[in-house]
């Protein structure tokens, strides 16, 4: 019996299951055992051996259409067409006489630029991952639907490298002729995700549209905010305001009518979470969230967000409107204020300063926070980390062609760029202090409200950014990071190293613009 899956390829299923309801699902599940119900109602899964994202097994399938547009490289590996459709066949035939998932979609809140999409999936949890993450559908948008974009999610499926021309079992491969996304071996995810949120950063530029890894809020007046930020910075906790609407905790695009999330759903980090810290995430961990990897007690079926022996990497994913102050759609105007966030554990960075334009687009580009001693096995001092565009391993461009964007953006709306500093102050890690919530609080609100646009600023010597020398409800002195080191030479030593690393980071970006480059730190 023909079924409307064919068109994909997937012929002779045991049974398919579409656009089924979360309740459904997670029935599916459970029934399927593949996984158990929490105290809270939520799904709880182990990905097994992937419990997070694998960067060396991400393809793109190299065609001529295509070819001169990506930035390929380490990230952006290429695949022959011939071997990227005998792994898809083969992963076909792989769904013969099994059940199928099949969840029908939207990437992209504004209508104007969303992508319908089909999520095909061997198992009832990635359809309730696909399901949570991306914008649903009406009934009536249901009815003749049409997907841009496929997505084929086989966990089961083992790539043979020898045979495959893969670098593992795993393959998550990306087919912009054929416009498909097809995932092998990962339970993770993540990987749904993201490999739609990477077409979506090849096809959005294509059609005037500035994406962007961040998360976007909105205040009562109407008024957006931007917040970019590697894990670890703040993003979610600092983006996820009781007094701000969340329009989307990490994919967004910018048009010409303003921002819009890319996702129906979030996919929060669980380790260490807590009620105190971050109550909107814990609240959202209910019946219709998929929890993954977090540890159970077999008894209660309470989670332990505190145990990491499964990885540190636990999430779970969840629909944006379990957000009690969301915005549905998730749509806003243009923004008015772009926040970097980093975490610097050399504690040398300022805890705020104003950027202009070239400044910003300078620290988008590099996307730098520092990890720290004891987070990872062999770290033993605070490192260094670069995520170009704050989101490396999702763009597939050069990174000047976003960074480009982000300039002419922030020109046609006046938006104010800042950097803030949620790491350490007054001494590297070890030494100094993280900075105080409430302070790195008082300076976003600042920053939104528009309460540092008239006040003195002072051009930091080192790492060329804008200081400012009061901000409401912050100390003055702790503005100033020279300031805060009991050691002056020390802090200064401490900050041209790091300016050293910032320049030699920068000058793996072929061509580019000579008026990002000279928008970074100074290390004489």
């Amino acid at each position: 019996m023909k079924n409307y899956l064919d068109a994909m390829g997937i012929t002779e299923l045991s049974a398919i299951y579409r656009n089924l309801s979360p309740a459904e699902l997670t029935e599916r599940a459970l029934a399927r055992g593949e996984g158990k119900l929490s105290d809270t109602g939520a799904l709880v899964i182990n990905t097994g051996k992937y419990t997070g994202r694998s960067p060396n097994d991400r393809f793109i399938v190299d065609t001529p259409d295509i070819h001169d547009m990506v930035d390929w490289g380490k990230i952006n590996m290429p695949i022959e067409r011939a071997k990227a459709d005998s792994i898809y066949g083969k992963m076909c035939a792989y769904m013969q006489n099994r059940e199928a998932f099949v969840v029908d979609a939207y990437v992209g809140a504004d209508t104007a630029y969303s992508l319908p999409i089909r999520v095909v999936c061997e198992n009832a949890a990635s359809a309730l991952f696909a399901t949570q993450a991306f914008v649903r559908p009406s009934k009536e948008q249901l009815e003749g639907f049409k997907p841009e974009f496929t997505v084929l999610v086989c966990p089961g499926f083992k790539c043979i490298p020898e045979r495959d021309g893969t670098n593992s079992e795993a393959a998550i491969i990306l087919d912009f002729e054929y416009h498909r996304v097809t995932v092998a071996c990962s339970m993770y995810s993540g990987e749904i995700k993201k490999g739609m949120f990477s077409v979506m950063n090849f096809l959005m530029p294509q059609r005037g549209v500035f994406p962007m890894h961040c998360s976007a809020n909105m205040g009562s007046e109407g008024d957006t905010a931007l917040f970019f930020g590697l894990s670890g910075t703040g993003k979610t906790t600092l983006s996820a305001d009781p007094n701000r609407q969340l329009i989307g905790d990490d994919e967004h695009g910018w048009s010409n009518d303003g921002v819009f999330n890319f996702e129906g759903g979030c996919y929060a980090k669980c380790i260490n979470l807590s009620h105190e810290n971050e109550p909107q995430i814990w609240e959202a961990i209910r019946f219709g969230a998929l929890v993954e990897n977090v540890i159970m007690d077999e008894k209660t079926r309470t989670l332990d967000y505190n145990d990491n022996s499964i990885t540190e990497n636990t999430r779970v994913a969840y629909p944006v409107e379990y957000i009690p102050n969301c915005v549905i759609p998730g749509v806003g105007g243009h923004p008015k204020t772009v926040v970097f966030l980093t975490a610097d554990a050399f504690g040398v960075l300022p805890p705020i300063a104003k950027l202009d334009k070239d400044m910003a687009m300078y620290h988008f580009v590099t996307g730098y926070t520092a990890k720290l001693a004891g987070t990872e096995r062999g770290v033993k001092e605070p490192q260094a980390t670069f995520s170009t565009l704050f989101g490396a391993p999702f763009f597939i461009m050069h990174p000047s062609v976003y960074a480009e964007m982000l300039g002419k953006r922030m020109d046609e709306h006046n938006a104010n760029a800042f950097l803030i500093n949620t790491g350490w102050s007054g001494g590297p890690y070890g030494v100094g202090s993280r900075m105080k919530i409430k302070y790195t609080r008082a300076m976003v609100t600042a920053a939104l409200t528009g309460a540092l646009n008239d006040v003195e600023y002072v051009r930091h010597p080192i790492f060329n950014v804008m200081v400012p020398k009061t901000c409401p409800n912050v100390p003055d002195e702790v503005l100033d990071p020279r300031e805060m080191w009991a050691d002056k030479e020390a802090y200064d030593k401490q900050a041209k190293e790091l300016a050293q690393l910032f320049i030699n980071n920068f000058k793996k970006y072929k061509n580019m613009p000579q008026h990002i480059i000279d928008a970074g730190p100074k290390a004489e």
